[in-house]
């Protein structure tokens, strides 16, 4: 990849609290490669994978938990980030320049799920997607789909697609003809401490696999490999307990 549309989906960056075993178990399970952190890019470091750039690993800034966030290209940050506090966002990071890179902002959104906003100068997000061990899907998990279809709508023009999906249903986010994301309702068969959030998957060749190499490098895995329509996959925990899934696709 070497653009995306305004209002994709296009990067993902884990905030951790421990950088060099985040770089251990991500380099062992992925195959990534992850130099030493950059004092001059505030500690953080990039996963490459084939000489191109697939996610970005940096320390926590606050007392919040390890996590992954997903950003979402943008031709303007700064209108951006207006249509989001006019749609009822809250600030996280306002508008700020990353030297060499772009321009970036964090905002919870209307029903309180942390995502970014990535404005390219010299960095043009995920240089590779949707290849086994890279970035493949984003999914936005709320108890109110609802009032999250009308705030990003409102921010990114997205429309949706809803499908049927055990008991509730699955929401794609459409930009144009394209579906660039996901949404799922968290039911009362999700743990009331499960807060919303966007969730990021990363292709495996071999779900199964993958999610033992992750407990065998001091992951979790939290929801065990299991069978869906785009292929199997599983929610896993990092060691520091950061939350990502993997998802071995479909052959169709």
């Amino acid at each position: 990849m070497h653009a995306y549309p305004s209002g994709t989906p296009a990067w993902v960056d884990l905030r951790t609290s421990d950088v060099d075993d985040a770089r251990r178990f991500y380099s062992g399970l992925f195959g990534w490669t992850v130099d030493a952190p950059d004092p001059a890019h505030h500690d953080s470091t990039a996963g490459m994978l084939d000489g191109k750039m697939v996610a970005g690993l940096g320390p926590l800034t606050d007392h919040s938990a390890p996590a992954w966030m997903t950003y979402i290209a943008v031709d303007n940050a700064e209108s951006t980030a207006k249509k989001a506090i006019g749609a009822g966002a809250t600030v996280e990071q306002e508008v700020t320049d990353v030297a060499g890179a772009g321009r970036v902002a964090a905002f919870l959104d209307s029903v309180g799920a942390s995502f970014g906003i990535w404005q390219a100068v010299d960095h043009p997000y995920a240089e590779l997607v949707n290849e086994p061990n890279t970035l493949c899907w984003n999914e936005l998990t709320t108890r109110d789909i609802d009032t999250a279809r009308d705030f990003y709508r409102a921010v990114f023009g997205w429309g949706v697609r809803t499908n049927p999906f055990e008991g509730t249903v699955y929401t794609e986010w459409k930009l144009g003809e394209h579906s660039v994301g996901g949404m799922i309702q968290m039911t009362d068969d999700w743990p009331d401490d499960i807060p919303p959030h966007w969730m990021t998957y990363f292709a495996v060749d071999d779900c199964d696999a993958s999610a033992d190499h992750a407990e065998e490098l001091g992951g979790k895995v939290l929801d065990p490999p299991m069978d869906f329509p785009p292929g199997r996959f599983a929610v896993v925990s990092d060691p520091q307990g950061a939350v990502f899934s993997i998802l071995e696709m479909a052959d169709e």
